[in-house]
């Protein structure tokens, strides 16, 4: 085992130690971890970008393959600089229009297939499906997307859907239990959403867990076991701690 893994293994399990260590309370341990957090992320962010955009996007482009379109957009970002010298704070403005300008250009039509054309794509499904052979088939598998049925239970939600957010008519009758269809499907898709982001947060305590079990191996020198005691001291220390009385008025 070399010694950048032992030290990695170390430095991962006591981090980690320390944010569970939130758990119990707020504590200095938790603040050291956090702040440490987000200190890394953001100088490992400074640094990436640096390399990726200053270095391979910029620099060596324009230098060693003389690409002087470049110096367009350079200029542009140069631009937004300005906005720190008050004297000329007005030319960022052109730079920001630019970015907004091709952002909204590129992000329009991107949002236009995905949430419009790809949705209104997915309600207009045919009921039936022509197979060779047979002729028209109605397909009753709900593990197929595809099916006739899955394409009922769509056009049903998405109509009720739709009418319960149509407030111009009063849900009343017929119309009320439409839209308790809608509420219904409404709260199918919030919990699927809900649950999905469960699932991804359980990941992750997964993946630290797994990583505290797998070093408290003796080939590591066991930290998740030496860690966890020094972190339990810790917290029962700063715990048992007398806390200075403030002055009493006189």
């Amino acid at each position: 085992m070399s010694v950048e893994s032992i030290i990695g293994a170390w430095v991962a399990t006591g981090l980690t130690l320390f944010i569970f260590s939130f758990l119990y309370r707020d504590n200095p341990l938790f603040k050291l971890a956090e702040h440490l957090y987000v200190g890394v992320s953001v100088g490992y962010t400074i640094v990436k970008t640096y390399d990726t955009v200053l270095v391979h996007l910029i620099w060596k482009p324009i230098v060693e393959n003389h690409e002087w379109t470049l110096l367009i957009p350079v200029f542009i970002g140069t631009l937004m600089l300005a906005r720190y010298v008050p004297n000329v704070a007005w030319l960022s403005r052109y730079a920001f229009a630019f970015i907004v300008g091709v952002g909204a250009g590129l992000a329009i039509p991107r949002t236009i297939s995905s949430f419009i054309l790809k949705q209104v794509e997915d309600t207009i499904r045919p009921l039936l499906v022509m197979v060779p052979g047979q002729g028209a088939s109605f397909t009753w598998d709900l593990l197929n997307p595809a099916s006739g049925l899955n394409t009922i239970i769509i056009l049903i939600g998405v109509s009720s859907v739709l009418f319960y957010f149509f407030f111009s008519v009063e849900h009343a009758g017929p119309g009320k239990a439409v839209a308790r269809t809608g509420i219904f499907f409404l709260m199918i898709a919030f919990g699927a959403a809900f649950g999905y982001t469960v699932m991804a947060r359980m990941s992750l305590l997964i993946g630290r867990l797994t990583d505290l079990i797998g070093y408290a191996d003796a080939s590591y020198g066991r930290p998740t076991l030496w860690l966890a005691l020094v972190t339990v001291g810790a917290l029962v220390f700063l715990s048992r701690r007398v806390k200075p009385q403030p002055p009493q008025e006189g």
